[in-house]
């Protein structure tokens, strides 16, 4: 059984930058452990991908805060996470969950059986769009959230995705 991790959005912009919190800084020491538990080669890494127009987007106009702009400090992966996460394939988004993932995790899941394994930035908006994307288009697949490595937008919106997703038969560490 191959054990796939998805780090989402550990971007700069989301802990410490313009949307960050000091929930998602105190998750960067656990995301690193985590990470340096698996094969560098079973990681994915999503990053939230806007462009100079963000503003003029509907999420720029629900959520007027410019962030991870592509190219931008804010849009590179937080400097601590990325010294481990070389070799790892990258999954750029332009939106919460990511489509181009679920392919690519499809497609591994069509030749071996897979486990997946999420954590990442924030809880309640990509986290849980792309678990439960993954598991509508793969539902005998075995997903987990590891909750210590995970934060949300606030401390109830965090408890209230992870609920969310445990409802839909994602396990919550």
């Amino acid at each position: 059984m191959r054990k796939i991790l998805i780090v989402v959005d550990m971007q700069k912009d989301f802990v410490d930058g313009a949307l960050g919190t000091k929930e998602a800084e105190a998750i960067v020491p656990a995301v690193i452990e985590k990470i340096k538990s698996y094969d560098i080669n079973d990681v994915l890494v999503t990053r939230d991908t806007h462009q100079p127009n963000y503003m003029q987007t509907q999420e720029g106009h629900n959520l007027p805060v410019e962030h991870c702009i592509k190219g931008t400090p804010g849009w590179e992966i937080d400097a601590r996470v990325a010294k481990v996460l070389n070799g790892a394939t990258y999954f750029d988004k332009p939106t919460f969950g990511s489509t181009e993932l679920v392919e690519a995790v499809k497609a591994i899941a069509e030749k071996e059986e897979i486990e997946l394994e999420l954590i990442g930035l924030c809880t309640d908006i990509c986290v849980v769009s792309n678990a439960l994307m993954l598991k509508a288009f793969m539902p005998e697949i075995k997903i987990s959230v590891d909750s210590s490595c995970c934060a949300g937008v606030t401390p109830e919106k965090h408890a209230a995705a992870l609920e969310t997703m445990q409802s839909c038969q994602i396990y919550v560490k």
